[in-house]
């Protein structure tokens, strides 16, 4: 059974370093698409990881601590996306003068 381990720490870095990089740039380029792409790879990712624990059968069942630790990585990578997607969001609407998708993190915004 393939398993995209992200608990291994190379790709764990690798993975921060492309999500801070694509993060920046969506801010420089002002698009939210970017940040979006990317949080649904992530919900994909997250997705799959579930879906291999649900069906892991039992000679496998030694990876369960594996997947269990990809899955709480897949939501912090969910996590760190969607606030750069609601981010992004914000810049791009305050540079092309439309309304933002959610305003509720006005208050978080402001002192970043």
């Amino acid at each position: 059974m393939f398993i995209f381990d992200i608990s291994n720490p190379l790709t764990l870095i690798l993975m921060l370093a492309a999500t801070v990089l694509l993060i920046f740039l969506a801010q420089e380029i002002k698009k939210s698409y970017v940040a979006a792409i990317m949080l649904f790879v992530y919900l994909v990712i997250l997705v799959i990881h579930v879906a291999q624990i649900a069906t892991l059968s039992e000679e496998f069942r030694y990876m369960i601590t594996t997947l269990s630790r990809c899955i709480a990585i897949d939501f912090v990578f969910v996590l760190i996306t969607f606030f750069s997607y609601l981010w992004v969001d914000d810049i791009e609407a305050k540079t092309t003068g439309k309304k933002s998708i959610d305003n509720s993190l006005d208050w978080f915004w402001k002192k970043v």
